[in-house]
């Protein structure tokens, strides 16, 4: 397995996202990263607070363009953390904390479009919302969801054993 850490890491993107001096290296695709998980994580946050603090007393509103807004962000995430684990495979693929991450995405993903089915597939804006209590449930497992994601991303940087393949602890 760590040939194959060693094979992508010494791939020219891997070097370049790695090694270079450029903003458009490892900052802008950090950059990237944060603006992807910005637009899904907050939109998912922001639609899940509305359900849980008063949705119940509103209208509907127009959630199109938000899902779009947050289909948009975790291909952004998608692609940029494709590239970020090129820079560092072994990095994250031999850390647990990675795998958590991954998990809680899914898990988050799944929440955000049961909770779509749940309260925002059928109705037009304008109609009267109602928040079932499998809606509230699913809004708490969402923002539990994100609040890990975001956690374990962060513990990524401090969590590693192994940097790079090619230079072992």
């Amino acid at each position: 397995m760590m040939a194959l850490f060693v094979w992508i890491e010494q791939s020219a993107l891997s070097v370049w996202v790695r090694e270079s001096p450029s903003l458009l290296a490892f900052p802008f695709i950090l950059f990237l990263h944060t603006l992807g998980l910005a637009l899904l994580a907050g939109i998912s946050v922001a639609l899940d607070l509305w359900l849980l603090m008063g949705a119940a007393r509103a209208r509907r509103i127009a959630t199109r363009g938000l899902f779009r807004a947050m289909w948009l962000g975790f291909a952004i995430n998608a692609l940029s953390g494709v590239v970020l684990l090129a820079a560092y495979p072994a990095k994250a693929l031999t850390n647990w904390v990675f795998y958590t991450k991954m998990v809680l995405i899914l898990l988050a993903l799944l929440a955000l479009e049961a909770t779509r089915r749940e309260v925002f597939d059928e109705a037009r804006p304008g109609d009267t919302i109602v928040v079932t209590s499998r809606a509230r449930a699913l809004a708490i497992a969402s923002l539990a969801f994100w609040a890990g994601t975001i956690l374990t991303g962060r513990l990524l940087a401090y969590t590693y054993v192994i940097l790079l393949a090619s230079d072992p602890p």
